[in-house]
Order: structure tokens, then C-alpha cells, then sequence
């Protein structure tokens, strides 16, 4: 069987599986379903069973952009402004706290340990550090909306939780995105090369052009069909562009979700078209993901545990400080932090885009750092979720009553 017709079955089974099979797992037994496609790429990849070649991996770079892409759209259409605007100001000093501490002590903990370990300076380490420091940041939104759609719960805690995920995204793409714009290579030439601040503007350009462009076709569309082709076409352009531009095509396409998420008055069918389409391609996204994986040539161990350890540990008590900081612990306890453990699609696509740039330092030791912590986490991220759903309710039935609420009392299970 030929490396394309394969991928193909591959497709097909991904689609079936995330309409049908990932459904009734989440449901019956609370797993959010995913690792096991990371682990069903790597036993097809090159690396094993050699299934998939490394020429066919290489040779669905087009359709890995596009995945990228629509994950970055994704995000952005969770930042609707009206239903930003019901938080309070509390609610976002805890997540922008959370994820530029998490961010900054994972990349200095990496930079420190990769300066160690492989005996370079910590110049060279800085920015293979600042990527797992943007992965580290990332959390992933479906074990606490998978207990939310459960348990019916929207407190404090639920809401906080879910502003907190989209928050993280927003700084670990925003920061990944820069990098890019900051590390650009210099075309060859007696052409001026850019600037990195006029590279992070072409970035940002990029999307909002799209963005706009794209709300002309959509601004007043309500077919789905219609939706689902303009919505591929708008990211299919501004992913592709950002990809030859060697930029990362996650802040483009992020800015066109919200872009389209605020100035169009279909925005509920968007967001069902996003979403109904966002499972298939992770599921597809990660196998390709262990497809493309290859354990790293320098010594990788010490600079994995670091990265899981100090991320659990700041997603843990990083949380809690900033809690104790916004006068919050009554309302929403000290251990919410765990729920946001779950690492999800966005931090395998962060790894992925990462591995597929040409200029990358490191890449497969980032890669396999960032997949071990999928491995780990995605599994149990609902129940982690339910259990700080559980102890929240036994905090405040204890007695505890909050001296300001820090996040509304509207329900919303979008963010």
C-alpha cells in the first residue's frame, strides 16, 4: 500500500473517529481523546514501522500549514469582545499573570539547564528556550469544557479557568509568533533586509488584511458549506503567505478568527463551523505530528524533565500567587492551577511549526519535549478538571465566603 493512500485511510479514520468514537469515549469514560493518535504516528512514521515515509511526511508540509492555521483561527474566534468584557479586571491580572510566569520561569529554567547540558551559551540556548517556554504556556481547553458540558457547572472557577486557557494562548502564540518575526532570515541580495519589528508587523498585517478582507465573503453568510469554503480559503491564504514569508502562520490566522468572530453577524455559525472541523484536523495533525517526530542526536532526558517539571510546578503555584495576589483564594481556592495541565493541540502546534522551520536550534529535543507532555497530560485532563471542579465546591461549602468576585456571574461556555 502506496505512503499517499494510506495518509488517506489515515484521514478518513481521523474524521470518523472524531464525530463518532472520541465522542462516546469523552463521554463515557471523561478522556479527552488524543495521545493515541500521537502515538499511532510514531509506530507509522519513519522512525518504526516506516509506514509513512519521511518523503510523504515531508510531501503533506501544504496541508500541515493549513492545520496550523486553522488551529490559530480557532483561537481567535474565543476572543468575542462582548463576552471578554464580562470579566473583570481581577479575572485577567490572574491569567495574564499565570501565563507570563509560567512562560518566563520555563524559558529560564531551559535556558539554564540547555546552557548546562550541552555546554553552549546561554545566548544560543535563548531561543529554543523562549519556544518551550511559549509550549509551556499553552493549555488546553477541553478537559475543563468537556466536565463543564457534564456537570453543568459555570462557577467562579469554571469561568476562571476557561478565560485563563484562552489567555494562555494568546501569549504562547503572540510570543512563538515573535520569535519568528525576531530570528528572520536575510534574504541574499543587495535588497535592505527587514527590521524585526517591520517582520512582526508584516505578521500581524497579514491577518488583519485577511481579516478583512474575508469579512466582505462572510460578514452576512449563514449557509454552513459556504462558510466552511471561505473560512479554508481565508486561512489557506494567510497561512500560506506567512509560510513563505518563514513567519509563523498562528498569529495571522488567530487574528482573522477574531476578526471574523467580532465584525460578522453569522459569528454562531462560524463558530460551528470552526469547531466541527477543528477535531478531524488535530486528530490528523497529530499523527502526522508522531510521524514527523525524531528523537533528538544530543543528550534529551535532563532537558525534558526539566521542562516537565518546572512548567507542572508553575502551573501549580503560579496560579496560587496570583490567586493570594487578587485577593481570590476564598472564591476560587489555591489549586485551580491544575486543571490547566493539559497541554492539547495548540502546544503540538507550536512544536510541530517549530520542527518545520529551516533556521529552527534544537528542534527535535523542543519536539520531543513538547509530545512526552501531551503524552502525559491529555489523558487525564478531564478527570484533573473535575477533581478541582470537586474541590472548589467543598472549599466554598466549607464556609468560605469571597470578599470580591473576580469573575462575572453571567454563564458563558465560550470564552
Amino acid at each position: 500500500m502506496s505512503s499517499t493512500l494510506s495518509l488517506i485511510l489515515i484521514v478518513i479514520g481521523a474524521y470518523l473517529a472524531a464525530h463518532v468514537a472520541s465522542r462516546w469515549v469523552a463521554r463515557r469514560f471523561l478522556i479527552v481523546s488524543g495521545a493515541e493518535y500521537l502515538l499511532l504516528g510514531v509506530l507509522l512514521g519513519p522512525q518504526l514501522s516506516r509506514i509513512i515515509s519521511a518523503e510523504a511526511v515531508s510531501g503533506f508540509a501544504p496541508f500541515l500549514t493549513l492545520a496550523l492555521g486553522w488551529i490559530g483561527a480557532v483561537v481567535g474566534a474565543q476572543f468575542y469582545l462582548p463576552d471578554l468584557l464580562r470579566f473583570k479586571a481581577d479575572a485577567y491580572r490572574m491569567a495574564f499573570g499565570e501565563a507570563i510566569l509560567t512562560g518566563a520561569a520555563v524559558a529560564g529554567a531551559m535556558v539554564l539547564c540547555m546552557s548546562w547540558v550541552f555546554d553552549i551559551p546561554p545566548q544560543q540556548a535563548l531561543i529554543p528556550a523562549l519556544v518551550m517556554g511559549s509550549i509551556a504556556t499553552a493549555s488546553s481547553p477541553a478537559g475543563i469544557a468537556l466536565v463543564g458540558r457534564k456537570l453543568g457547572n459555570q462557577g467562579a472557577v469554571v469561568r476562571q479557568i476557561q478565560l485563563t486557557t484562552a489567555i494562555d494562548a494568546l501569549v504562547a502564540i503572540t510570543v512563538f509568533g515573535l520569535l519568528f518575526a525576531f530570528d528572520h532570515h536575510a534574504p541574499a541580495g543587495g535588497v535592505r533586509p527587514l527590521t524585526a519589528t517591520e517582520w512582526a508587523v508584516v505578521t500581524i498585517a497579514i491577518g488583519c488584511v485577511g481579516g478583512a478582507l474575508f469579512h466582505l465573503f462572510l460578514g452576512t453568510e449563514t449557509k454552513i458549506d459556504r462558510l466552511f469554503i471561505g473560512l479554508a480559503g481565508a486561512v489557506i491564504l494567510a497561512s500560506g503567505a506567512a509560510a513563505y514569508l518563514r513567519l509563523s502562520p498562528l498569529v495571522p490566522t488567530m487574528l482573522i478568527g477574531a476578526i471574523l468572530i467580532n465584525t460578522s453577524s453569522s459569528r454562531k455559525e462560524i463558530r460551528q463551523t470552526l469547531s466541527s472541523i477543528e477535531r478531524p484536523i488535530y486528530f490528523v495533525l497529530l499523527i502526522f505530528a508522531g510521524a514527523a517526530w525524531q528523537p533528538s542526536t544530543r543528550a534529551w532526558v535532563i532537558p525534558v524533565v526539566v521542562f516537565l517539571v518546572s512548567r507542572t510546578l508553575m502551573k501549580m503555584y503560579a496560579t496560587a500567587l496570583v490567586t493570594w495576589a487578587n485577593d481570590s483564594l476564598p472564591a476560587l481556592g489555591p489549586a485551580w492551577g491544575r486543571a490547566l495541565l493539559g497541554q492539547g493541540g495548540l502546544a503540538v502546534a507550536i512544536g510541530l511549526n517549530y520542527v518545520l522551520h529551516d533556521r529552527s536550534f534544537l528542534p527535535h529535543l523542543v519536539f520531543t519535549a513538547t509530545l512526552i507532555s501531551v503524552l502525559l497530560t491529555d489523558l487525564t485532563s478531564a478527570r484533573v478538571a473535575e477533581s478541582v471542579v470537586g474541590a472548589a465546591k467543598r472549599h466554598r461549602a466549607a464556609g468560605a465566603t469571597p470578599r470580591r468576585e473576580s469573575v462575572p456571574s453571567t454563564e458563558s461556555q465560550e470564552v
